[in-house]
């Protein structure tokens, strides 16, 4: 997977909750504003699971088991505090790991919850472990692999809320939709979220012209 050098700071279209005014400042205009982006991956075909995945689940059971409710049918919306809760978990996450690669390469690789130093599989399963503790269930949170321009595999997590996906990565400070990494990243393959020890393929939807606007920001 993906080796993070540094995390990116970007500058990004939804804003810093952290800087509104009030609690539910920055929130608020986003649905009005980027209503459009707020799209869902498609889940396709059933794939293996990463290796590596497979031996996490052997040594962290618990975080492989099903947590929660069925939050389709009990309205799992986005509300200005669980936006406020998934933008401190990623960007405290993002601080406290070192970036550290992994150079003994996939026979090596391993995902290890809240490690001093690691990689971007140690980010994306830290913070799919606080939101799991924090009451989020285990269907809303789904590791996926990607693939990114330098041709590198890279792991990040994804939340699945009624609203559309939305996309905790180490490699930036900001939560974004997944229309929004389109032109960034291939998608690769995705957690069941019927049984996180399950996968399946992945399809992105297009993304608006905005989004692309938005991202194309960060490749300049």
């Amino acid at each position: 997977m993906r080796q993070a050098a540094k995390v990116l700071a970007a500058g990004f279209v939804f804003g810093s909750v952290a800087g509104a005014t009030g609690s539910n400042a920055a929130f608020f205009s986003f649905p009005m504003a980027l209503k459009s982006q707020l799209a869902q991956i498609r889940l396709t075909d059933p794939v293996l699971a990463p290796m590596a995945h497979v031996r996490f689940c052997l040594r962290y059971q618990e975080e492989c088991a099903v947590h929660g409710i069925d939050f389709r049918r009990r309205n799992f919306a986005l509300t200005a505090e669980r936006w406020k809760e998934l933008n401190a978990i990623n960007r405290e996450v993002n601080r406290d790991i070192v970036p550290q690669p992994n150079l003994g390469g996939l026979a090596t690789e391993e995902w290890v919850v809240s490690p001093p130093a690691g990689d971007c599989n140690d980010y994306a399963v830290t913070k799919r472990h606080m939101l799991l503790a924090r009451g989020w269930p285990s269907r809303a949170l789904l590791l996926s692999e990607v693939v990114v321009p330098s041709g590198e595999h890279h792991l990040v997590l994804v939340v699945r809320m009624k609203d559309g996906d939305l996309v905790l990565d180490n490699l930036n400070a900001n939560v974004r939709t997944v229309a929004m990494t389109r032109y960034q990243y291939q998608w690769l393959r995705i957690e069941s979220p019927y049984n996180p020890k399950y996968w399946s393929g992945v399809n992105v939807p297009a993304p608006v012209r905005v989004a692309a606007m938005a991202d194309g920001g960060d490749s300049r």
